[in-house]
């Protein structure tokens, strides 16, 4: 696993911006007046965009938009935020979203075979158990008997279950108080509970806010040896069956998107960017930069094997944790999207 994450950091580090830019077929231009390469008024095809409210959920997909690759695709973007994977789930499955960003947590769904995954996000670092020096949780052994925050079916909760499994802790042996993600922060700045599981950039703002008195107990990197956290671009079955060539495109743009996102010296742009969009501060979102591995569409171009490996462990992480059943990946995952719009 220690490999598979260097060959990551060297995709970002060794970042090729054209190297899906070169197959793309534009899709013209929208009936606002932008035309096609014959001069030609085409209207863009509208994908409805869910996205949670962190920097690491937001990055790619804006930066692709503002350096205008969707509409070099044909694609006009429409986002809307929502507060966790599942939420989105179920929103793809009333039909108000086309395509959505997921954590870790929510990915038991897509084994399940409710969703299908087309984009590897980034190997994430963004979720951390936060205890305190004042309620007797500076330590994971000590979470036993404590009031614990987390939000289920999220990536909150696998943080939370890999933490404790690693003292020979269950759920059981914590008093865990299940919310939702936007309360977290609230419940543990209030002192009304002891300890909580969460991600970027509310566990940000909850070591920050807390000072001397919060302890980082544990985050992914924790357990990067055993099991990755992965964060993925997902959409429905019914969609990708419908509407492939509109994914290839719009995966195409994405990847252009990551590269820009990935290369340091857009940062500054890609955060203010990120900063209108989730109306945050824009040195707030500077400080989660480096709570993932970004990907690359040249790591992707030329490491697919390991996209798969990283895919394969987290499966046989969740089927461990009694999540879900074994599926082949191929059921799920959409490989031949992933590659298609690296030609």
């Amino acid at each position: 696993m220690k490999k598979a994450a260097a060959l990551l950091l060297a995709g970002v580090m060794a970042l090729s911006l054209a190297a899906c830019g070169g197959g793309g077929d534009s899709g013209g231009s929208t009936d606002n007046g932008s035309t096609d390469n014959g001069g030609e008024t085409q209207e863009l095809v509208t994908v409805n965009v869910a996205y949670m409210p962190n920097y690491a959920a937001v990055n790619g997909v804006i930066a692709a938009d503002k350096m205008g690759y969707f509409e070099e695709e044909g694609i006009d973007v429409v986002f809307t935020e929502f507060a966790d994977g599942p939420t989105i789930i179920n929103a793809m499955e009333s039909g108000s979203i086309d395509v959505g960003y997921i954590g870790q947590g929510a990915h038991k769904l897509c084994v399940q075979g409710r969703a299908d995954i087309f984009a590897l996000a980034h190997v994430s670092n963004g979720d951390a158990i936060i205890g305190s020096k004042e309620k007797g949780t500076d330590t994971l052994e000590n979470l036993a008997g404590k009031t614990v925050a987390y939000s289920s079916g999220t990536s909150s909760e696998d943080i939370l279950v890999k933490g404790l499994t690693s003292v020979g802790l269950t759920m059981e042996d914590i008093d865990a108080i299940d919310m939702e993600a936007t309360n977290l922060v609230t419940a543990m700045l209030s002192g009304s509970v002891d300890a909580c599981a969460a991600w970027t950039p509310n566990t940000t703002n909850i070591m920050k806010e807390m000072g001397d008195d919060a302890v980082e107990l544990c985050d992914n990197m924790t357990f990067i040896d055993e099991t990755v956290s992965l964060a993925s671009w997902i959409c429905m079955p019914s969609y990708s069956e419908e509407n492939h060539d509109t994914l290839v495109k719009f995966t195409r743009a994405l990847y252009k998107g990551f590269d820009y996102r990935a290369d340091d010296n857009n940062a500054e742009e890609v955060a203010g960017w990120c900063a209108d969009e989730l109306k945050l501060e824009k040195e707030s979102l500077l400080e989660e930069r480096d709570v993932a591995d970004w990907t690359t569409s040249d790591f992707i171009k030329n490491n697919m094997d390991d996209v798969k490996s990283y895919y394969q462990i987290q499966q046989d992480t969740l089927v461990a944790n009694g999540d879900c059943e074994a599926a082949p990946l191929e059921d799920y995952i959409l490989f031949d999207v992933m590659e298609e719009a690296c030609k």
